[in-house]
């Protein structure tokens, strides 16, 4: 796609059309005609803006949404600030522009630009997605089209930025492996570095560059493998062409947590979390089984104490936030969190700073956290996630939460002085029955009965069977089995006067075939979002019926993807990506998923022997230090 400016011009001060002068320099001629103009200024506190000129190597962070969603995204806080540390690299940020502000570019002919220095992306060396949800995928390319740089990896020249992508969804990189050059497979903070040395000895030649690229533990380069398909569809073989390319691609992961960001970027305006931040600890071990955060990220990684108080001030110094958040899947299961929270009140009393406590699980709210919180925000809602009605479901997901747990801790909260409570529930779930639906009201109905009479709202979402997880080789349900569920889920509440929430059931089918499709799929996005497909997850911007369309010109069809259950023994599109939990492992929790057998949490006492052992990590060194007297480790898998 060629450039519409001469000389290619270095930034958007440059590419000015003369009869915009000095308008154009600030934008305002434009952003007094959008929506929340301060998401395109940049200048923010903190932000960093080096001299382009004097800077090697320039990267692109990208973002694939709005600006308030992608500035709160911590892979791309911690990633600007890495980038940022190294003299010969510039970092700065690029996020989707929304309707309003994409029209008048596309009218004014102004290629997509940083927020730090206004550079079109086209002229940046690297260009990164964070890909941390499918229904971003044809924001991707439509930010791609808006830097007036070619969609397909196979049509970029030597002298198109490198477009590389990380973020969970890399797990399943084939269905994006048509538009990007390589992915980053894991937790990015050390193979990130270990990549820009590579381009360093490489920049002037791409072949050489993605050649060296590939034999970096996590990188994967998509165009050094040949996919073949049987003919009814599923996958055949999956065969690298080069000798660098790797037959697995193992997860990158760290095994010491980086310092804290201590020094964010703070937004003009509000974002989606608009606090301070410390991520606490990584991972989890409890091994639900639906779950593929707690398979990317294991194994569970925990900040020290020390460091967390001296993060925690330096943050406060330098962005003046009064909210904290302290970060982590489950973070109750963090040693003496009760210890650090106090320590915390007490180090910053005279501040009146308030926490923010995500993920918490109801089977360990005491008394002791519940009134550890402010109570400020005793007006604010505070959600859990039972995931089922009943603990036969449960046991079915390994969510380990007995119903008498969820009523004795919402009652400790009642009796705090806690009033509002949202609930999280999950419909689709293998071997679901009308009478586990019903069983969410009934838990309902014995909530609204507590002392105090809580006010209670559920919202649910639709199982998507994921991959890297137990529940990869099972079927989606289709919306004729999930409708009348809804439905009867609805009526139950309504007499129980419960405010009901619920997802757009196409959208999650969308998003079940890309999660766990193929190569293929490529052509589907690509055709999708010429069909104008962009914002998929806005319910209002979603359009079934565009997806549908571009399924049926590829020839590809949705249930296949979505609502076939898989064979064991079927080649999936991500066997090639080795997270470290093997697939004998997950097999086993899938024989289990079908029995309803609990599996114990694994912790330095237990190791369920997922894969992790046969690495050289951490929990693996406890556990060798635990059990090496006794001659009982696991048997490596």
């Amino acid at each position: 796609m060629c450039s519409p400016f001469p000389n290619n011009p270095d930034s958007l001060e440059e590419m000015v059309p003369c009869r915009y002068n000095s308008r154009m320099s600030s934008l305002n001629y434009i952003l007094n005609r959008v929506t929340k103009p301060a998401r395109y200024t940049g200048g923010e506190w903190n932000s960093i803006s080096k001299d382009w000129r004097s800077i090697n190597i320039k990267v692109a962070l990208c973002y694939p949404e709005i600006y308030e969603i992608g500035m709160s995204n911590l892979a791309i806080t911690i990633l600007y600030d890495i980038l940022n540390r190294e003299p010969d690299i510039l970092a700065e940020r690029v996020f989707a522009p929304w309707i309003d502000m994409e029209n008048i570019m596309r009218r004014e002919k102004l290629p997509l630009f940083s927020l730090e220095t206004r550079h079109p992306l086209k002229n940046f060396d690297i260009v990164g997605f964070s890909l941390g949800y499918e229904l971003t995928y044809t924001n991707c390319l439509n930010m791609l089209n808006l830097a007036q740089i070619p969609l397909l990896a196979s049509q970029r020249t030597a002298s198109s930025p490198l477009i590389i992508a990380g973020g969970c969804c890399s797990c399943n990189p084939e269905p994006m492996a048509n538009f990007i050059d390589l992915f980053v497979i894991g937790e990015g903070e050390e193979v990130i570095l270990e990549l820009l040395d590579a381009f360093r000895l490489h920049s002037g030649n791409k072949t050489s560059l993605l050649r060296q690229a590939a034999t970096i533990d996590g990188i994967y380069v998509p165009s050094f493998y040949q996919v073949k398909y049987y003919a009814d569809g599923t996958l055949e073989a999956f065969l690298p062409l080069v000798p660098e390319a790797k037959p697995k691609i193992k997860r990158r992961l760290v095994n010491n947590l980086p310092s804290p960001v201590v020094k964010p970027v703070v937004p003009y305006i509000e974002t989606v979390h608009d606090r301070g931040v410390i991520e606490i600890q990584r991972g989890c071990n409890r091994g639900c089984r639906f779950c593929q955060a707690s398979t990317l990220y294991r194994p569970e990684r925990k900040r020290p104490q020390e460091e967390i108080l001296a993060a925690t001030n330096a943050l406060l110094k330098n962005c003046g936030y009064s909210e904290l958040s302290l970060l982590s899947f489950s973070v109750l299961d963090y040693p003496e969190i009760t210890c650090l929270v106090s320590r915390l009140i007490q180090q910053h009393y005279s501040n009146n700073l308030s926490f923010s406590l995500p993920s918490l699980r109801l089977d360990m709210i005491s008394p002791e956290i519940s009134s550890l919180l402010s109570s400020s925000q005793r007006k604010m809602t505070l959600t859990f996630a039972p995931e089922a009605g009943n603990e036969r479901l449960r046991k079915v997901i390994n969510k380990n939460l007995t119903d008498k747990a969820i009523l004795d801790a919402l009652a400790t909260l009642v009796g705090d002085g806690w009033k509002k409570f949202k609930l999280y529930f999950m419909l689709g779930l293998p071997s679901e029955t009308m009478e586990d639906v019903r069983s969410i009201a009934t838990l309902a109905e014995a909530i609204l009965h507590l002392q105090k009479k809580p006010q209670l709202r559920i919202g649910t979402s639709v199982l998507i069977p994921k991959p890297h997880t137990a529940c990869q080789w099972l079927a989606q349900e289709t919306e004729e089995l999930l409708l009348p569920k809804l439905d009867v889920l609805k009526e139950s509440l309504r007499k129980r006067k419960v405010k009901l929430s619920w997802p757009n059931l196409e959208a999650c089918r969308i998003e079940a075939a890309l999660s766990r499709g193929d190569r293929r799929l490529g052509k589907v996005i690509h055709q999708a979002w010429q069909e104008g497909c962009k914002f998929d997850a806005w319910r209002e911007l979603f359009s079934f019926h565009k997806w549908e369309a571009a399924f049926a010109r590829c020839e590809l069809d949705i249930s296949f993807y979505a609502n076939r259950e898989r064979d064991l023994e079927e080649l999936l599109p991500w066997a090639h990506i080795d997270t470290g939990v093997t697939s004998s492992f997950l097999k086993e929790e899938y024989f289990k998923l079908r029995q309803g057998k609990e599996t114990p949490t694994c912790d330095h006492e237990h190791c369920n022997a997922c894969g992790l052992q046969r690495w050289q990590l951490p929990c693996r060194e406890k556990l060798v230090r635990a059990k090496k007297e006794q001659g009982n480790l696991p048997t490596l898998r």
